[in-house]
């Protein structure tokens, strides 16, 4: 396990009201701010910050501007969906995603262009999303907030303990910067399963299973009303382990197969005297279902690229078809169409996928046989490594009480199901999908700075 202390306090700062206090679930897709409710008492509960409007979640996303006036000292920012709707629409300059991912590498302190002849430190663009957060919680409490529980992962970065504790103290350091002056971390998957703890009546083995936009994570925790209150949780978490397969990758697999075949993706060549057919090449397929790469396809280059390979489309409405995706920039629309379409299947079974941007009457049709085979290899994986946290901490299925589902990907129905038939006999439950990290920091911010602070101290000092 991590030997980070999650219950580090390196400067006592001056007298606060009780309710000035934050927890912050920094994520690598999306981030969310809980607040305390009810004045800061120990018996309130928590509410989230409402970071956009209508959304209590926000993409971990800067957008920098390009065109900033040279006079300004920084670049113009935008967070969250209108970082992301900056870069869709094309306009000039960088974005910025999974921040979080880079914590404890050396690429941390090396600078990147964004520019209008511009250049930021990678721990200035995790430094600048916090300092947006902080600003937005302080406005939603009307009070400026000095102390802080942050989300952290089991491991910021795998079977490797100095880079661990490098990534932990890099995310301090920016928090300090951004003017918090008492700093907490607290495990992200007991985090998640306080709201399950906060109703056990019985000491319990939980699975966390924290599927979201990049990563599958399983965290096999013990839970229980002897433990509840504990401030220092890490000899509870019994193993953790996951893969790099998530939503983002599901909606990658529902594009090839159901959108994509519309433009000659899988198709083949015309047939050359003496050669066996041979398929189109599939990296323009692959750049165009991958969310960070779309753009590269609209250069001057790679339209170049493909007007070259006209040839090579033996039916010519394919070649069309791709080539109205590049010139009229449709890629993000498609892959909006289909994140769409992998959702509706998992409510409803079947989708009609309306494609009229594109090509008028236009449609593709995708159901849930169609969605088995897509994405059978990535539900296996995910399923593979819920049952390598068991093997690690050498626990049976059987044994486990109960899966504790969270994150925007266990939305889908088939998986959550897939999970839970190697379980027999736990009980499944549901947390908020987007936000039971963030709302479980607050309940653990309420216990660590709710209570008197004589109190406080002996939790910490246990």
């Amino acid at each position: 396990m991590p030997q980070a202390d999650v219950a580090h306090v390196a400067a006592k700062p001056a007298a606060h009201h009780a309710a000035h206090y934050a927890a912050i679930d920094f994520g690598t897709s999306n981030s969310a701010v809980a607040l305390p409710a009810g004045g800061g008492t120990e018996g309130a509960a928590v509410r989230l910050v409402e970071l956009e409007p209508g959304f209590f979640t926000m993409p971990t996303a800067v957008f920098y501007r390009a065109d900033t006036p040279p006079n300004e000292r920084e670049a113009e920012r935008h967070y969250g969906r209108a970082a992301v709707a900056a870069y869709v629409e094309g306009q000039d300059g960088r974005l910025m995603r999974s921040m979080k991912s880079i914590l404890g590498s050396t690429l941390l302190e090396q600078s990147t262009d964004i520019g209008g002849g511009r250049s930021v430190k990678y721990h200035d663009v995790v430094t600048g999303y916090l300092r947006h957060l902080r600003r937005q919680a302080e406005a939603a409490a009307g009070a400026p907030i000095e102390r802080v529980v942050l989300g952290r992962p089991v491991f910021f970065v795998d079977d490797d303990g100095a880079r661990d504790a490098t990534a932990q103290a890099a995310l301090e350091r920016a928090a300090r910067q951004v003017g918090f002056a008492e700093v907490h971390f607290q495990y992200e998957p007991i985090a998640a399963a306080l709201d399950l703890e906060s109703r056990a009546t019985r000491e319990q083995l939980v699975l966390v299973a924290d599927i979201g936009g990049g990563t599958s994570d399983f965290s096999l925790i013990r839970i229980g009303p002897s433990r509840r209150g504990r401030l220092d949780r890490r000899e509870d978490i019994l193993a953790n382990h996951g893969v790099h397969v998530a939503g983002t990758d599901f909606d990658r697999r529902v594009e090839l197969a159901s959108i994509l075949p519309l433009a000659g993706y899988g198709a083949l060549r015309p047939p050359r005297a003496g050669e066996p057919p041979r398929e189109l090449p599939s990296g323009i397929y692959f750049d165009l279902a991958t969310w960070h790469l779309i753009n590269t396809l609209y250069s001057p280059a790679r339209l170049a690229e493909l007007r070259s390979m006209r040839a090579w489309y033996a039916d010519p409405k394919h070649y069309q078809r791709l080539l109205a995706v590049l010139t009229l920039r449709l890629g993000h629309a498609l892959a909006a169409a289909a994140e769409a379409a992998k959702i509706a299947v998992a409510e409803a079974g079947h989708t009609r996928i309306d494609l009229e941007l594109w090509e008028p009457e236009l449609a593709a049709y995708f159901d849930e046989a169609a969605a088995a085979r897509a994405l059978h290899a990535d539900f296996e994986q995910i399923v593979g490594a819920a049952h390598e946290a068991l093997r690690q901490a050498g626990v049976a299925a059987e044994a486990v009480d109960a899966l504790y589902f969270t994150g925007g990907s266990t939305g889908l129905a088939p998986l959550v199901q897939r999970i839970a038939a190697g379980f027999s006999r736990a009980e499944r439950v549901r947390g908020d999908r987007f936000s039971s990290v963030a709302q479980g920091l607050g309940w653990h911010a309420r216990a660590l700075f709710g209570a008197p602070a004589a109190r406080r101290a002996t939790r910490s000092a246990g």
